[in-house]
This record gives structure tokens, C-alpha cells and sequence, in this order.
């Protein structure tokens, strides 16, 4: 284990498994004390795991972020157990794909519940610590589709509205010592692109290599790759970045 910078304890949302979990390991690595946050908390178990077998401090905390009351208790559990969270990666996310005239409603709620409104329940609940510690890094997950995705309407919004989100927090919350900065995966192997694949009936390995040839690196992204950007962001030397929004997609994107 290696330690960047100073101790401070950070919650990653949607850790348990993906992008959420790599940065999770990751920001241990760095030395912080990781709060990884799931809907259930026996799948936390795996990431929380990995990171104590590498030596690092970790809880695992079973949370639904579209559910005010469970984050403010989860929260809380986390100030009490690890110590006040100043680093806050609001990952949890959901994808309910569907052309606009099949959307359901529940589709539409469920996806804006848990990427928006949880974004904006955790960040709320979070931010007192942060303020009071005059201290804070807030790193919101958007996405390539904020751009626009065919079958996405609610996750691309979604994904949109946090870069607003993220872009607001960083004007309120600068003068606190708090930054606030997005990162916008393009694609990245995790299971959620496999079940999209699955769903459109095409083997994952032949779909990720049909991705990659649309990519100027010519491969898909990792978890890992998004993990080293959150690392930066939320380290003591990116103070003066707030606001951004960073594709990591391997090249531009139009």
C-alpha cells in the first residue's frame, strides 16, 4: 500500500462491483479509508476484501442513494465507524435502456432516481463534513451518452444533468475548500457493458472489439483508467481543478 497524500476517509458509491470498486481499491491505495457503498452490503464484501487484504482500511455500507433516509443514516455510520467523509465519488448508477416509445415510467424514475437524485442526496449529506472541514473533493461519474445514445434518453439526461450538477456544486462549494469535477467514461469493460451486450444478443469479447476500432487508442477503457482520474481529482494537488468535466474515452469526442 502506498500513501499519496494525506489520510482522509472517502465513500464511493456503486462500489461493490465495475468502475465503483476499482476506485475504491484504488483511492486505499492512496492511503484513504474507503466507505464502499452499496444497495446491498453483502456485495460490498469482494472490494471490501480486496482492499484489507492489501492492507487498507474499509466498510462495507448497504444503502439505497435514491432514499433520503438511508443516506443520511449511511452517512452518518460512516463519520461514526471511519470518521467524517471528505472524499465523495458518486458512481451508483442503473441503466434502463429503451427506445422512447417502449420508456416506461419506471424506467425514466428509476435512472434519474439513482444517478441524479442520489448524486444530489449524497452530496447534500456529505458536504456539512466537508465544509466544516474546510476540506472536500466531490467527483460525480458522468458519462460519454450525456452526449446522446440511441435507446438512452433517461441515462444520457441523466448523465447530462450531473454535469450541471457537478458545475453548480463547484461554484457554491469553492469557497468552503470544496472542488467539484465529473468524470465521463467513454467505454469501459465492466458488467454492465456485458449485459448490454448480452442484451443485444452479441458476444462481449466481439463487441468490445468492434468498440475499440471506433477508438483512437484502439482499446477499450478499465475500470483502472477511470480509478488513476478520480485519484487525481481527489487528491490534495488538484485543488485549483473545479467544475470540469473530463472524458476519459480514448480520444475526443465530436
Amino acid at each position: 500500500m502506498t500513501n499519496t497524500g494525506m489520510s482522509r476517509v472517502a465513500i464511493v458509491t456503486g462500489a461493490a462491483r465495475g468502475i465503483g470498486a476499482g476506485t475504491a481499491v484504488r483511492l486505499a491505495a492512496d492511503g484513504h479509508a474507503v466507505a464502499v457503498l452499496d444497495l446491498d452490503e453483502n456485495a460490498c464484501k469482494d472490494t471490501v476484501e480486496r482492499i484489507t487484504a492489501a492492507g487498507g482500511r474499509a466498510l462495507a455500507v448497504g444503502a439505497d442513494v435514491s432514499d433520503a433516509d438511508q443516506v443520511a443514516r449511511a452517512v452518518d455510520r460512516v463519520a461514526d465507524e471511519l470518521g467524517p467523509p471528505l472524499v465523495l465519488v458518486n458512481n451508483a448508477g442503473v441503466i434502463r435502456d429503451n427506445l422512447l416509445f417502449k420508456m416506461t415510467d419506471a424506467d425514466w424514475d428509476t435512472v434519474i432516481g439513482v444517478h441524479l437524485r442520489g448524486a444530489f442526496l449524497m452530496s447534500r449529506a456529505a458536504q456539512a463534513h466537508m465544509t466544516a472541514a474546510k476540506f472536500g473533493r466531490i467527483v460525480n461519474l458522468s458519462s460519454s451518452s450525456a452526449l446522446g445514445n440511441r435507446g438512452q434518453a433517461n441515462y444520457s439526461a441523466a448523465k447530462a444533468g450531473l454535469q450541471g450538477f457537478t458545475k453548480t456544486l463547484a461554484i457554491e462549494l469553492g469557497p468552503f475548500g470544496v472542488t467539484a469535477n465529473a468524470v465521463a467514461p467513454g467505454f469501459i469493460a465492466t458488467d454492465m457493458t456485458a449485459a448490454t451486450a448480452a442484451r443485444m444478443k452479441v458476444d462481449f469479447e466481439t463487441f468490445q472489439k468492434g468498440a475499440a476500432e471506433h477508438i483512437p487508442v484502439r482499446r477499450v477503457g478499465t475500470p483502472e483508467d477511470i480509478a488513476h482520474t478520480i485519484s487525481f481529482l481527489v487528491s490534495e494537488g488538484a485543488g485549483f481543478v473545479s467544475g470540469q468535466v473530463i472524458y476519459v474515452a480514448g480520444g475526443p469526442l465530436d
